[in-house]
Protein backbone atom coordinates (compact mmCIF):
# COMPACT_ATOMS: atom_id res chain seq x y z
CA UNK A 1 0.00 0.00 0.00
CA UNK A 2 3.00 2.18 0.83
CA UNK A 3 4.59 1.54 -2.45
CA UNK A 4 1.57 2.57 -4.30
CA UNK A 5 0.47 5.81 -2.70
CA UNK A 6 4.31 6.57 -3.60
CA UNK A 7 3.72 5.60 -7.34
CA UNK A 8 0.32 7.89 -7.30
CA UNK A 9 2.30 10.89 -5.56
CA UNK A 10 5.21 10.74 -8.34
CA UNK A 11 2.88 10.26 -11.29
CA UNK A 12 1.11 13.69 -9.53
CA UNK A 13 4.09 15.32 -9.15
CA UNK A 14 5.59 14.36 -12.95
CA UNK A 15 2.43 15.65 -14.35
CA UNK A 16 2.64 18.88 -12.43
CA UNK A 17 6.56 19.61 -13.89
CA UNK A 18 5.54 18.49 -17.39
CA UNK A 19 3.18 21.00 -17.70
CA UNK A 20 5.03 23.57 -15.62
CA UNK A 21 7.87 22.74 -18.26
CA UNK A 22 5.77 22.16 -21.26
CA UNK A 23 3.28 25.17 -21.05
CA UNK A 24 4.93 27.97 -18.50
CA UNK A 25 8.53 27.22 -19.94
CA UNK A 26 9.54 26.76 -16.40
CA UNK A 27 13.15 26.50 -15.23
CA UNK A 28 12.35 23.31 -12.33
CA UNK A 29 15.82 23.46 -10.69
CA UNK A 30 18.91 21.60 -11.06
CA UNK A 31 22.54 23.03 -11.78
CA UNK A 32 22.45 25.61 -15.02
CA UNK A 33 24.43 24.38 -18.17
CA UNK A 34 27.58 25.47 -18.98
CA UNK A 35 27.37 28.58 -20.76
CA UNK A 36 24.37 30.05 -18.52
CA UNK A 37 24.08 31.23 -15.10
CA UNK A 38 20.81 31.30 -13.02
CA UNK A 39 19.07 35.01 -13.05
CA UNK A 40 15.91 36.00 -10.13
CA UNK A 41 12.15 35.59 -12.49
CA UNK A 42 9.72 36.59 -9.81
CA UNK A 43 8.25 35.92 -6.82
CA UNK A 44 7.03 32.10 -6.47
CA UNK A 45 3.30 31.35 -7.43
CA UNK A 46 2.95 29.26 -5.04
CA UNK A 47 1.62 31.64 -1.55
CA UNK A 48 3.25 29.05 0.74
CA UNK A 49 6.44 28.32 -0.98
CA UNK A 50 6.74 32.89 -1.73
CA UNK A 51 5.71 33.43 1.92
CA UNK A 52 8.92 30.92 3.00
CA UNK A 53 11.12 33.68 0.89
CA UNK A 54 11.47 30.82 -2.38
CA UNK A 55 12.05 32.65 -5.62
CA UNK A 56 11.64 31.53 -9.60
CA UNK A 57 14.84 31.28 -11.40
CA UNK A 58 15.60 31.31 -15.34
CA UNK A 59 18.48 30.96 -17.48
CA UNK A 60 20.65 33.73 -18.45
CA UNK A 61 23.52 34.06 -20.77
CA UNK A 62 27.36 34.18 -18.82
CA UNK A 63 29.13 36.38 -20.86
CA UNK A 64 32.24 34.27 -20.14
CA UNK A 65 31.26 30.97 -21.18
CA UNK A 66 28.70 31.42 -23.83
CA UNK A 67 30.96 32.35 -26.28
CA UNK A 68 32.82 29.14 -25.56
CA UNK A 69 29.76 26.64 -26.35
CA UNK A 70 29.18 29.02 -29.34
CA UNK A 71 32.76 28.13 -30.60
CA UNK A 72 32.34 24.43 -29.96
CA UNK A 73 29.09 24.55 -32.42
CA UNK A 74 30.74 26.13 -34.57
CA UNK A 75 34.33 23.98 -34.95
CA UNK A 76 32.28 20.57 -34.77
CA UNK A 77 29.60 21.59 -37.76
CA UNK A 78 31.28 24.43 -39.89
CA UNK A 79 34.91 23.68 -39.01
CA UNK A 80 34.76 19.70 -39.21
CA UNK A 81 36.80 19.15 -36.22
CA UNK A 82 36.04 15.94 -33.84
CA UNK A 83 35.44 16.00 -30.19
CA UNK A 84 38.68 15.12 -29.09
CA UNK A 85 40.33 17.82 -31.61
CA UNK A 86 37.50 20.52 -29.70
CA UNK A 87 38.92 19.63 -26.11
CA UNK A 88 42.87 19.49 -27.23
CA UNK A 89 42.11 23.06 -28.87
CA UNK A 90 39.68 24.60 -25.89
CA UNK A 91 42.35 23.30 -23.64
CA UNK A 92 45.65 24.74 -25.67
CA UNK A 93 43.97 28.04 -25.84
CA UNK A 94 43.84 28.04 -21.57
CA UNK A 95 40.09 28.21 -21.84
CA UNK A 96 38.28 26.37 -18.10
CA UNK A 97 36.66 22.95 -18.96
CA UNK A 98 33.25 23.25 -17.30
CA UNK A 99 34.85 21.54 -13.95
CA UNK A 100 37.17 24.56 -14.24
CA UNK A 101 35.07 26.93 -14.63
CA UNK A 102 33.04 26.82 -11.70
CA UNK A 103 35.15 24.18 -9.21
CA UNK A 104 33.03 24.44 -6.36
CA UNK A 105 30.33 22.46 -7.97
CA UNK A 106 32.42 19.81 -9.74
CA UNK A 107 34.66 19.21 -6.61
CA UNK A 108 34.44 15.32 -8.06
CA UNK A 109 36.23 16.76 -11.39
CA UNK A 110 39.04 18.15 -9.63
CA UNK A 111 41.56 15.51 -11.04
CA UNK A 112 40.77 17.18 -14.67
CA UNK A 113 42.81 20.50 -13.53
CA UNK A 114 40.55 22.41 -15.69
CA UNK A 115 41.14 20.45 -19.03
CA UNK A 116 38.80 19.52 -21.47
CA UNK A 117 37.55 16.03 -22.30
CA UNK A 118 35.63 14.51 -24.85
CA UNK A 119 32.26 13.92 -22.64
CA UNK A 120 32.22 17.20 -21.99
CA UNK A 121 32.52 18.62 -25.74
CA UNK A 122 29.40 15.55 -26.38
CA UNK A 123 27.33 16.68 -23.31
CA UNK A 124 26.84 20.17 -24.36
CA UNK A 125 26.89 19.62 -28.38
CA UNK A 126 23.33 16.90 -27.22
CA UNK A 127 21.96 19.27 -25.03
CA UNK A 128 18.85 21.09 -26.60
CA UNK A 129 18.23 23.68 -23.84
CA UNK A 130 20.95 25.87 -26.12
CA UNK A 131 18.69 26.83 -28.31
CA UNK A 132 16.71 28.94 -25.92
CA UNK A 133 13.62 26.22 -25.28
CA UNK A 134 13.11 24.20 -22.02
CA UNK A 135 13.32 20.86 -22.10
CA UNK A 136 12.49 18.27 -19.29
CA UNK A 137 12.58 14.64 -18.63
CA UNK A 138 15.69 14.09 -20.64
CA UNK A 139 16.88 11.17 -18.24
CA UNK A 140 14.46 9.17 -15.61
CA UNK A 141 15.02 7.96 -12.15
CA UNK A 142 14.11 3.84 -12.04
CA UNK A 143 14.19 1.91 -8.87
CA UNK A 144 15.81 -1.36 -9.48
CA UNK A 145 16.29 -4.97 -7.44
CA UNK A 146 19.82 -4.60 -5.42
CA UNK A 147 20.01 -8.63 -6.08
CA UNK A 148 17.21 -10.19 -7.89
CA UNK A 149 18.14 -13.47 -5.71
CA UNK A 150 16.98 -11.65 -2.32
CA UNK A 151 14.51 -9.14 -2.76
CA UNK A 152 14.70 -8.23 1.22
CA UNK A 153 17.98 -6.11 -0.23
CA UNK A 154 15.45 -3.62 -1.45
CA UNK A 155 15.69 -1.34 -4.38
CA UNK A 156 18.67 0.86 -5.61
CA UNK A 157 17.68 4.37 -7.67
CA UNK A 158 19.66 4.31 -11.00
CA UNK A 159 19.77 7.38 -13.62
CA UNK A 160 18.95 6.87 -16.92
CA UNK A 161 18.67 8.58 -20.13
CA UNK A 162 14.95 8.76 -21.89
CA UNK A 163 14.15 8.77 -25.89
CA UNK A 164 13.86 11.99 -27.30
CA UNK A 165 10.18 11.28 -27.78
CA UNK A 166 9.65 11.46 -24.33
CA UNK A 167 11.31 15.08 -23.40
CA UNK A 168 9.31 17.85 -22.94
CA UNK A 169 9.65 20.30 -24.57
CA UNK A 170 8.28 24.43 -23.77
CA UNK A 171 6.25 26.00 -26.29
CA UNK A 172 8.57 28.36 -26.92
CA UNK A 173 11.99 30.15 -26.29
CA UNK A 174 12.10 30.47 -22.26
CA UNK A 175 15.88 32.48 -22.36
CA UNK A 176 18.41 33.59 -24.81
CA UNK A 177 19.54 31.29 -27.10
CA UNK A 178 23.17 30.62 -27.75
CA UNK A 179 23.20 28.80 -31.19
CA UNK A 180 19.96 28.76 -33.35
CA UNK A 181 17.84 25.44 -34.27
CA UNK A 182 19.20 25.00 -37.82
CA UNK A 183 22.84 24.97 -36.11
CA UNK A 184 21.72 22.56 -33.55
CA UNK A 185 20.28 19.98 -35.75
CA UNK A 186 23.15 20.01 -37.68
CA UNK A 187 25.02 18.64 -35.13
CA UNK A 188 22.57 15.91 -34.14
CA UNK A 189 23.00 14.75 -37.88
CA UNK A 190 26.65 14.60 -37.63
CA UNK A 191 26.45 12.58 -34.38
CA UNK A 192 24.16 10.19 -35.16
CA UNK A 193 25.91 9.66 -38.46
CA UNK A 194 29.27 9.29 -36.34
CA UNK A 195 26.98 6.97 -34.11
CA UNK A 196 26.16 4.28 -36.66
CA UNK A 197 29.18 4.13 -38.27
CA UNK A 198 30.28 0.45 -38.55
CA UNK A 199 32.48 -1.17 -36.12
CA UNK A 200 34.41 -4.23 -35.14
CA UNK A 201 32.78 -6.53 -32.87
CA UNK A 202 33.74 -5.98 -29.36
CA UNK A 203 35.44 -9.63 -27.87
CA UNK A 204 34.25 -10.60 -24.39
CA UNK A 205 37.03 -11.16 -21.95
CA UNK A 206 36.36 -12.90 -18.83
CA UNK A 207 36.79 -11.05 -15.79
CA UNK A 208 40.49 -10.53 -14.19
CA UNK A 209 41.43 -10.22 -10.84
CA UNK A 210 43.56 -7.46 -9.85
CA UNK A 211 45.43 -7.91 -6.23
CA UNK A 212 46.26 -4.27 -6.10
CA UNK A 213 43.20 -2.45 -7.66
CA UNK A 214 42.57 0.81 -6.78
CA UNK A 215 45.49 0.68 -4.92
CA UNK A 216 48.43 1.75 -7.17
CA UNK A 217 48.95 5.32 -7.94
CA UNK A 218 51.06 7.11 -11.24
CA UNK A 219 53.68 9.44 -9.83
CA UNK A 220 53.29 12.11 -11.83
CA UNK A 221 49.75 12.65 -12.08
CA UNK A 222 48.57 11.16 -9.00
CA UNK A 223 45.66 9.50 -10.76
CA UNK A 224 44.93 5.66 -9.85
CA UNK A 225 46.34 3.31 -12.58
CA UNK A 226 44.60 0.46 -14.65
CA UNK A 227 45.03 -3.28 -14.07
CA UNK A 228 46.21 -4.59 -17.52
CA UNK A 229 46.76 -8.13 -18.61
CA UNK A 230 50.05 -8.64 -20.93
CA UNK A 231 51.94 -11.35 -21.75
CA UNK A 232 50.92 -13.03 -19.23
CA UNK A 233 51.78 -10.83 -16.38
CA UNK A 234 49.36 -8.24 -14.21
CA UNK A 235 50.35 -4.47 -15.05
CA UNK A 236 48.82 -1.64 -14.12
CA UNK A 237 48.63 1.32 -16.75
CA UNK A 238 48.54 4.99 -16.59
CA UNK A 239 47.55 6.57 -19.86
CA UNK A 240 47.68 10.27 -19.26
CA UNK A 241 44.68 11.73 -21.99
CA UNK A 242 46.83 14.24 -23.76
CA UNK A 243 44.26 17.78 -22.91
CA UNK A 244 44.82 17.55 -19.57
CA UNK A 245 48.75 17.32 -19.72
CA UNK A 246 48.09 20.48 -21.57
CA UNK A 247 46.17 22.13 -19.09
CA UNK A 248 48.23 21.03 -16.13
CA UNK A 249 51.55 21.01 -17.87
CA UNK A 250 53.29 17.75 -16.83
CA UNK A 251 55.79 15.94 -18.74
CA UNK A 252 54.09 12.59 -18.77
CA UNK A 253 54.59 9.95 -21.15
CA UNK A 254 51.82 8.69 -23.26
CA UNK A 255 51.60 5.26 -21.30
CA UNK A 256 53.26 4.70 -18.76
CA UNK A 257 53.35 0.51 -17.10
CA UNK A 258 54.39 -0.83 -13.68
CA UNK A 259 54.50 -4.71 -13.43
CA UNK A 260 52.44 -6.15 -10.39
CA UNK A 261 54.75 -9.42 -8.93
CA UNK A 262 57.80 -7.37 -7.64
CA UNK A 263 55.42 -5.07 -5.97
CA UNK A 264 53.64 -7.62 -4.39
CA UNK A 265 56.60 -9.35 -3.69
CA UNK A 266 58.26 -6.62 -1.78
CA UNK A 267 54.46 -5.48 -0.26
CA UNK A 268 54.44 -9.05 1.08
CA UNK A 269 58.39 -9.77 2.12
CA UNK A 270 57.21 -5.68 4.24
CA UNK A 271 54.40 -7.29 5.84
CA UNK A 272 56.43 -10.16 7.20
CA UNK A 273 59.66 -7.80 8.55
CA UNK A 274 57.33 -6.19 10.70
CA UNK A 275 56.02 -8.87 12.48
CA UNK A 276 59.28 -10.12 12.70
CA UNK A 277 60.85 -10.33 16.48
CA UNK A 278 62.60 -7.66 15.87
CA UNK A 279 59.93 -4.88 14.91
CA UNK A 280 56.75 -6.68 16.42
CA UNK A 281 56.74 -4.15 19.37
CA UNK A 282 57.30 -0.78 16.92
CA UNK A 283 54.38 -2.44 15.23
CA UNK A 284 52.23 -3.26 17.81
CA UNK A 285 52.91 0.66 19.14
CA UNK A 286 51.60 2.19 15.60
CA UNK A 287 48.80 -0.17 15.59
CA UNK A 288 47.55 0.71 18.77
CA UNK A 289 47.87 4.19 18.22
CA UNK A 290 45.41 4.14 14.92
CA UNK A 291 43.23 2.36 17.02
CA UNK A 292 42.61 5.31 19.61
CA UNK A 293 39.54 6.80 19.87
CA UNK A 294 39.49 10.47 18.14
CA UNK A 295 37.98 13.74 19.83
CA UNK A 296 35.31 13.37 17.06
CA UNK A 297 34.07 10.46 18.26
CA UNK A 298 34.14 11.26 21.96
CA UNK A 299 32.32 14.49 20.78
CA UNK A 300 29.13 12.61 18.65
CA UNK A 301 29.06 9.99 22.02
CA UNK A 302 28.52 13.04 24.37
CA UNK A 303 25.86 14.63 21.63
CA UNK A 304 24.07 11.59 21.53
CA UNK A 305 24.04 11.01 25.13
CA UNK A 306 22.62 13.83 25.96
CA UNK A 307 20.06 13.99 22.91
CA UNK A 308 18.78 10.61 24.82
CA UNK A 309 18.85 12.66 28.00
CA UNK A 310 16.70 15.73 26.86
CA UNK A 311 14.13 13.19 24.41
CA UNK A 312 13.22 11.15 27.96
CA UNK A 313 12.61 14.16 29.50
CA UNK A 314 10.41 15.34 26.70
CA UNK A 315 8.60 12.42 26.43
CA UNK A 316 7.62 12.68 30.35
CA UNK A 317 6.74 15.79 29.75
CA UNK A 318 4.46 14.83 26.83
CA UNK A 319 3.11 12.28 28.89
CA UNK A 320 1.88 14.55 32.19
CA UNK A 321 0.31 16.58 29.69
CA UNK A 322 -1.83 14.22 28.12
CA UNK A 323 -3.04 13.10 31.42
CA UNK A 324 -3.95 16.71 32.39
CA UNK A 325 -6.45 16.43 29.34
CA UNK A 326 -4.12 18.21 26.54
CA UNK A 327 -5.43 17.20 22.72
CA UNK A 328 -4.26 13.53 22.22
CA UNK A 329 -4.10 14.38 18.27
CA UNK A 330 -1.02 17.43 19.28
CA UNK A 331 0.05 14.78 21.82
CA UNK A 332 0.83 12.43 19.20
CA UNK A 333 2.10 14.73 16.60
CA UNK A 334 4.97 15.51 19.45
CA UNK A 335 5.97 12.27 20.73
CA UNK A 336 6.63 10.78 16.93
CA UNK A 337 9.09 14.07 16.92
CA UNK A 338 10.55 13.21 19.49
CA UNK A 339 10.62 9.37 18.99
CA UNK A 340 12.23 9.67 15.99
CA UNK A 341 15.05 11.91 17.45
CA UNK A 342 15.73 9.27 19.97
CA UNK A 343 16.18 6.50 17.28
CA UNK A 344 18.67 8.88 15.58
CA UNK A 345 20.69 9.47 19.16
CA UNK A 346 20.72 5.53 19.50
CA UNK A 347 21.87 4.82 16.01
CA UNK A 348 24.19 7.81 16.67
CA UNK A 349 25.41 6.22 20.06
CA UNK A 350 25.73 2.69 18.80
CA UNK A 351 27.84 3.67 16.16
CA UNK A 352 30.17 5.78 18.04
CA UNK A 353 30.27 2.77 20.90
CA UNK A 354 31.61 0.58 17.76
CA UNK A 355 35.39 2.11 18.19
CA UNK A 356 37.24 0.45 20.91
CA UNK A 357 40.96 1.07 21.70
CA UNK A 358 43.36 -1.94 22.06
CA UNK A 359 46.50 -1.57 23.84
CA UNK A 360 49.85 -2.47 22.17
CA UNK A 361 50.59 -5.75 24.70
CA UNK A 362 46.57 -6.83 23.45
CA UNK A 363 47.88 -6.83 19.59
CA UNK A 364 51.18 -8.22 20.50
CA UNK A 365 48.93 -11.24 21.72
CA UNK A 366 47.52 -11.48 18.36
CA UNK A 367 51.19 -11.38 17.17
CA UNK A 368 51.07 -15.30 16.67
CA UNK A 369 48.06 -15.66 14.54
CA UNK A 370 49.40 -12.34 12.38
CA UNK A 371 52.92 -14.14 11.94
CA UNK A 372 50.97 -16.79 10.01
CA UNK A 373 48.94 -14.89 8.35
CA UNK A 374 51.89 -12.84 6.96
CA UNK A 375 54.37 -16.05 6.13
CA UNK A 376 50.98 -17.53 3.96
CA UNK A 377 50.44 -14.29 2.19
CA UNK A 378 52.56 -15.75 -1.13
CA UNK A 379 50.22 -18.83 -1.56
CA UNK A 380 47.13 -16.64 -0.38
CA UNK A 381 43.77 -16.35 -2.75
CA UNK A 382 44.22 -13.01 -4.26
CA UNK A 383 40.84 -12.15 -3.04
CA UNK A 384 41.48 -12.30 0.61
CA UNK A 385 45.00 -10.69 -0.32
CA UNK A 386 43.69 -8.11 -1.56
CA UNK A 387 41.48 -7.60 1.41
CA UNK A 388 44.26 -7.63 3.58
CA UNK A 389 45.55 -4.76 1.63
CA UNK A 390 42.70 -2.52 1.78
CA UNK A 391 41.79 -3.19 5.66
CA UNK A 392 45.74 -2.20 6.10
CA UNK A 393 45.49 0.82 4.14
CA UNK A 394 47.67 -0.16 1.67
CA UNK A 395 49.01 2.69 -1.15
CA UNK A 396 51.64 2.02 -3.68
CA UNK A 397 52.86 5.06 -5.68
CA UNK A 398 54.91 4.44 -8.84
CA UNK A 399 57.53 6.75 -9.75
CA UNK A 400 58.29 6.26 -13.49
CA UNK A 401 61.60 8.33 -13.14
CA UNK A 402 63.17 6.28 -10.71
CA UNK A 403 60.98 3.04 -11.85
CA UNK A 404 60.37 3.13 -7.65
CA UNK A 405 57.28 2.20 -5.48
CA UNK A 406 56.62 4.15 -2.74
CA UNK A 407 54.47 1.65 -0.06
CA UNK A 408 52.61 3.39 2.81
CA UNK A 409 50.51 1.57 5.06
CA UNK A 410 47.40 3.09 7.10
CA UNK A 411 45.84 1.45 9.07
CA UNK A 412 42.11 2.81 10.11
CA UNK A 413 41.21 0.13 13.19
CA UNK A 414 42.29 -2.95 15.26
CA UNK A 415 40.26 -5.68 15.37
CA UNK A 416 40.10 -7.55 18.34
CA UNK A 417 39.06 -10.52 17.39
CA UNK A 418 41.65 -13.41 16.65
CA UNK A 419 42.14 -14.65 13.63
CA UNK A 420 41.89 -18.55 14.18
CA UNK A 421 42.42 -21.17 11.27
CA UNK A 422 45.04 -19.69 9.59
CA UNK A 423 44.74 -18.11 5.80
Amino acid sequence: MSKGERNRIKIRVRSAMADQAGREGRFLGGRPPYGYVLADAGAHPNPGKAADGKRLHRLALDPIAAPVVLRIFDEYVHGGLGLYAIAEGLTRDGIPSPSGHDPERNRHRASSRGAWGKSAVRSILANPRYTGRQVWNRQRRDEVLVDVQDVALGHETVMRWNAEADWVWSAGQTHEAIVDPETFEAAQRIRSAGAHRPTEAKRHTTARRYTLSGLVTCGLCLRRMQGQPNHGHTYYRCRFPSEYALAAQVDHPRTVYVQEGPIVAALDQWLARLFDAEHIDETCRILAGASEVDEATVAKLDGACRQLVDCEARLAKYRSALEAGADPTVVANWTREVEGQRLAAERALAEASGYTAVTPEDIKALAADARKVVRKLAAADLTIKAELYRALGVRATYLPESNEVDLVARPVACATERVGGGT
